[in-house]
């Protein structure tokens, strides 16, 4: 059957149990390199990630009060019906998992990214996805070093949120990870001489991470101006 559902009805239920079944589409946990430990997390130090989370929360906040005036407007699922809306959320999590994710983190980004206002508090997530408050704790904690999620206070509850500037933002810091890698392979280039086997196959390291961290730059600030143009229309 389909219906006119709000998306407020669906991520309250549906997808809270979509989420939930999620968990076991995919039973591996890889360590891929866009979300591994090696990759993302190393951004600027954390000095230049409180930095861009701060100003990831203002502009957040912003869209939010814009968003204040149409939040009694029920939002349509499209085609989707409970079953649609519960299998779309699975795949969604299937697909973060597919890409390195651990299952658990996966959900919870799921259930942020999903929610109709794009966030949710601590004690929402764990109750929605029917874990304890410490799981929530450490997925949200992943989630935060890659700056995929960000959290503000509101009196004595946390709430987490992601907007459509995710990407962009764990984009900017896979490139300054990439930056990080050249930089340290040129200095293993010195090292070991270029004229030895392992100095070459770092210099030829070098070359490919500098040339891949241009152009993951001007991507990324492709996309900002794009972003921006949108928004002013």
């Amino acid at each position: 059957m389909t219906s006119n559902w709000s998306a407020r009805q669906v991520d309250g239920d549906v997808l809270g149990r979509a989420v939930q079944d999620g968990a076991g589409v995919v039973d591996q946990d890889v360590d891929a390199a866009l979300f591994g430990d090696d990759g993302i997390a190393r951004n600027g130090g954390p000095h230049g990630y409180r930095a861009a989370r701060a100003q990831h929360a203002t502009n957040w906040r912003a869209r939010r009060r814009k968003r204040a005036a149409h939040a009694g407007v029920p939002h349509s699922t499209g085609n989707g019906d409970v079953r649609t809306a519960r299998e779309f959320s699975r795949q969604f999590v299937a697909m973060m998992i597919e890409g390195g994710m651990a299952p658990m983190t996966a959900r919870v980004f799921a259930a942020l990214f999903l929610s109709e206002g794009g966030s949710l508090t601590a004690t929402e997530l764990a109750q929605q996805l029917q874990v304890s408050p410490a799981t929530i704790s450490n997925a949200v904690k992943w989630l935060e070093q890659r700056q995929m999620v960000a959290r503000e206070r509101e009196a004595r509850r946390v709430r987490y949120f992601v907007d459509v500037d995710v990407w962009y933002h764990t984009w900017t810091a896979s490139a300054r990870s990439i930056a990080i890698w050249a930089d340290t392979t040129r200095r293993g280039v010195g090292i070991f001489g270029a004229d030895t086997p392992t100095g070459d196959r770092l210099r030829t390291t070098t070359q490919f991470f500098e040339l891949l961290g241009h152009d993951m730059g001007q991507a990324a600030e492709h996309w900002r101006q794009a972003l921006s143009m949108q928004r002013r229309r």
